[in-house]
């Protein structure tokens, strides 16, 4: 067995690409809750004070951009006026026109929005079927974000990154040997008060027994991270797609999530791909599953259907088992009830992995 060691990444829900997501997917569920048939890609573009929303929608519901816009924003954190993406301060501008009639009448019949190919993955080495890595990175985000809107360490500002680096005997997970995580900060905070509260606080809170002394712990490594969000960077929806998924611990098939209805394949056939991978996991069939599904745009069943066990099962009765779902749109669709304003809940901390959420049940 061999050994090696594998890192994965996560953001926050205030790096200028997530705060793109966050919007997109905002702007598509206000759309689903007026009408659960509306045709939604939505495309958000943020850097200091402008926020350019592009795309093509089509719905039967009005849908107020700007106010949905500021609101998004505001439930980030970016309140603050003196900075230049503010919530209040920042200019809207719509790009926004119908779906493409060439498009629809493909979707309209039941076909599938794009063509393309996802993949959904599985593994038993943590509860969640999810890669150590990520879903370490993820919990690290997510109490860094927790720890700012309690007001607790008031310090803290949305902006942040994590990575955890896991060493694998083989498939398995033995230990954890290095977190790097960079967050911005108040000015007035120190770099020592900032690595104390990260390496001693929030590591052993969030990696509990596979925390110690062999963990290198990296905080802010080039001094100070002050400057940070959309007032600093640009932000765009979909350019955190192995974010989204799985670390880089499987493949992917260069599609986003953020924005889309659940008419494009990208999104309902990734989704569909973990319900089915979970599922060939779970019955046993292997210990790590990877499905690749691939579709023509205006056709509803799939092109291929292929399952990789990566050596750990059995990959042709784990394959014949995936075939006995049914991966056409509409199937897809009823199956895990995605015409529903569920996105903004997907948008931040990983798409899979999470309670709550139909393709994880």
């Amino acid at each position: 067995m061999s050994i090696h060691t594998f890192t994965s990444e996560s953001v926050s829900e205030g790096h200028p690409d997530k705060v793109s997501d966050y919007i997109a997917d905002s702007i598509l569920d206000a759309h689903l809750a007026l009408d659960p048939a509306s045709r939604v890609a939505c495309e958000v573009l943020c850097k200091s004070g402008d926020v350019v929303l592009a795309g093509e929608i089509t719905s039967k519901g009005t849908v107020n951009y700007e106010a949905v816009t500021r609101q998004a924003i505001r439930e980030i954190g970016y309140t603050d006026k003196s900075e230049a993406f503010n919530a209040d301060g920042v200019k809207v501008t719509l790009l926004i026109s119908k779906q493409s009639g060439d498009i629809a009448m493909g979707v309209d019949t039941g076909g599938a929005g794009d063509q393309g190919l996802m993949f959904g993955y599985a593994t038993d080495e943590t509860p969640e079927l999810m890669p150590l890595p990520v879903q370490l990175a993820h919990k690290l985000a997510r109490r860094l974000a927790e720890y700012r809107k309690s007001g607790k360490e008031s310090w803290l500002r949305p902006d942040s990154k994590t990575q955890v680096s896991v060493e694998y005997d083989g498939n398995t997970p033995k230990r954890v040997t290095t977190v790097l995580v960079s967050t911005q900060h108040a000015a007035d905070a120190s770099q020592q008060q900032i690595r104390d509260f990260i390496a001693n606080r929030v590591c052993p809170e969030v990696l509990g027994d596979w925390f110690g002394k062999h963990v290198e712990v990296l905080v802010n490594p080039t001094g100070q991270f002050i400057a940070g969000g959309p007032s600093a960077d640009c932000g765009v929806t979909g350019r955190k797609i192995i974010v989204d998924t799985y670390g880089g611990m499987g493949r992917h098939g260069g599609g986003a999530f953020s924005g889309k209805d659940p008419s494009k394949v990208d999104r309902s056939g990734a989704y569909f791909g973990r319900y089915v991978a979970r599922q060939v996991v779970k019955r046993g069939f292997a210990k790590r599953a990877e499905v690749q599904v691939a579709y023509a745009i205006g056709r509803a069943e799939p092109v291929s259907v292929r399952v990789d066990t990566f050596g750990t099962g059995d990959a042709r009765k784990a394959e014949e088992f995936a075939k006995t779902f049914d991966f056409r749109p509409a199937a897809m669709i009823e199956k895990l009830q995605l015409r529903r304003p569920i996105y903004k809940t997907t948008t931040n901390y990983g798409h899979f992995g999470k309670t709550g959420l139909s393709w994880e049940e």
